[in-house]
């Protein structure tokens, strides 16, 4: 859950950076994919969010965390469950702006959502507590073992959905 305090979108921004120019701000937001919905508001930058964010869309809360952290710039960036109960227009817009922050620093992803770790360099599988795989994920799927069971449980009802069986290569 994105943490957002009952100030406005800027505010919230610049805990990142307190000292962020509107430029800087407008950039990551775009980087973000928040754009979009920040200028759709009447006040734009200076819209209040409310307590926790509940007058924005989990999208819109975990997009607005996303430009937060491409103000701050971190060399190490740790996302869990970044995509965790969006639709899949949103999920895509979030792992767009995902793909984003994540280029040239280390990251973290904690995930269940396979989507969202699809393109990492180096993929842990944990069971029990230890690791029990790790590879890419087209590795993991061509060993068979967890992650591929995972990978099928998951894409099977995208699959199902679409009428396209190609997703998942085991």
């Amino acid at each position: 859950e994105a943490l957002l305090f009952n100030r406005s979108i800027a505010d919230n921004l610049r805990v990142g950076k307190p000292d962020a120019s509107e430029e800087e701000m407008r950039k990551a937001a775009a980087r973000a994919q928040a754009l979009e919905f920040i200028d759709r508001s009447t006040k734009g930058f200076d819209t209040n969010v409310g307590e926790r964010g509940r007058m924005l869309s989990g999208g819109e809360r975990q997009r607005l965390s996303i430009a937060r952290a491409l103000l701050k710039d971190p060399p190490i960036l740790i996302l869990d469950e970044a995509t965790s109960a969006l639709d899949a227009v949103t999920e895509a817009k979030v792992n767009a702006a995902l793909d984003e922050v994540m280029r040239g620093r280390t990251t973290f992803v904690i995930a269940h959502r396979l989507s969202t770790i699809r393109n990492a360099t180096r993929i842990l599988v944990f069971g029990s507590g230890r690791v029990i795989e790790n590879g890419t994920f087209d590795e993991l799927l061509a060993k068979g073992g967890r992650f591929a069971e995972l990978a099928r449980a998951q894409f099977m009802v995208h699959e199902s959905a679409r009428g396209d069986h190609t997703a998942v290569k085991a």
